[in-house]
């Protein structure tokens, strides 16, 4: 299969996507081909809820939301433009180990090796086992090309070329001592930052709440931390972020709101609290889940230094008017196809391989 015809799919699985991102899906057509797979995408996602209780279904709509206005033929060509990518003559199998933090996190890898003309092994996390193989048999009744190029494993990976590997700090030192004889891409930890100037408007910080709480926070692009200037005052902070107190009602993030106060109140920790998230002082990027960390700042450019020396641990950095490359408040969780997790192009190190 030529490129074109690899696009084409892509957005046709885009086209499919979109039915499912609201609460009232479009309607299939009678006769459609298709039918049958319209039909089990409400219980797929059901399934993926009940096999992952951070995959609300909201949240699961919103994945296949952004995917299914990714996926749209003049997103995918100009994406593709910036590259020579031809069919290889011999494609090369792409062992993939996926994390499970958020719905599909491992997608775009997915899509790259595709388009890319290779071939997908795919270790799906044992968080997020659903969603991905019912796309892929999608991608298959597309066309049968897919069926041939896309295989899912258990078992440690074996019989490939190259890998792409997401995982903790931990899980990395593993990685770069198996995987590390191969050409590879082997990512580590990282959080979304906000900078804060306290000229922020209340519809900047009610966008920015979205970046926080998205996910419930668990995204590598989720905001874990705040720098402010000296003597920030917190109130329209937390008045802007009040919308967000539905997510106390989540026994899982409420577990974890429950278990941090208990630890830092025993540790006499300082901290503001709002009843549904946790405000601490601390010097680390990655915050736990119900906590956001903050530190003050004396002055931009002191700041611009601290975040240059913490870059490893950044994915993205989140402010309006900043002298630092930054997305705009309620875009953390939003990047287009080209913006690259740790900043390593994907597609690039796919065509280097040939």
């Amino acid at each position: 299969m030529q490129l074109e015809g690899r696009i084409d799919a892509f957005t046709k699985l885009g086209a499919f996507l979109k039915r499912f991102a609201s609460e009232t899906p479009e309607e299939s057509t009678s006769g459609s081909d298709t039918d049958s797979f319209i039909q089990r995408m409400p219980e797929v996602l059901l399934q993926a809820q009940q096999h992952n209780g951070w995959f609300t279904l909201p949240y699961v709509r919103m994945a296949l939301k952004q995917w299914s206005e990714a996926l749209s033929e003049d997103q995918l060509k100009k994406w593709v433009a910036n590259y020579s990518i031809r069919t290889p003559k011999t494609p090369k199998t792409i062992g993939i180990v996926m994390a499970g933090n958020i719905p599909l996190v491992g997608f775009h890898d997915f899509l790259c090796v595709l388009l890319c003309g290779h071939k997908v092994l795919a270790k799906l996390s044992s968080n997020d086992t659903i969603l991905l193989p019912f796309i892929a048999s999608y991608l298959h009744h597309i066309d049968p090309y897919f069926k041939d190029v896309i295989q899912f494993t258990e078992n440690r990976l074996t019989n490939f070329d190259a890998v792409i590997a997401t995982g903790s700090n931990n899980t990395a030192r593993y990685f770069e001592q198996y995987f590390g004889k191969y050409p590879n891409i082997i990512r580590k930890n990282r959080n979304g930052v906000a900078v804060l100037t306290g000229t922020e408007s209340q519809e900047d910080l009610v966008k920015l709440s979205d970046d926080i709480f998205r996910y419930f926070g668990l995204g590598c692009r989720n905001v874990s931390k705040l720098f402010v200037p000296k003597d920030y005052a917190f109130d329209h902070f937390f008045a802007a972020i009040y919308e967000q107190r539905d997510c106390i009602n989540h026994h899982k993030y409420m577990n974890n709101y429950d278990y941090n106060k208990a630890v830092y109140l025993m540790g006499e920790v300082a901290l503001l609290d709002n009843e549904f998230m946790l405000l601490k002082e601390d010097q680390s990027i990655a915050s736990p889940i119900a906590v956001m960390f903050y530190e003050c700042y004396e002055n931009l450019t002191e700041l611009e230094q601290k975040l240059r020396d913490a870059a490893e641990d950044i994915q993205v950095i989140v402010g309006e008017g900043l002298p630092f490359e930054t997305v705009s408040f309620g875009n953390a969780q939003a990047p287009q196809l080209w913006d690259y997790a740790d900043g390593v192009d994907t597609v690039k190190f796919l065509l280097d391989l040939d």
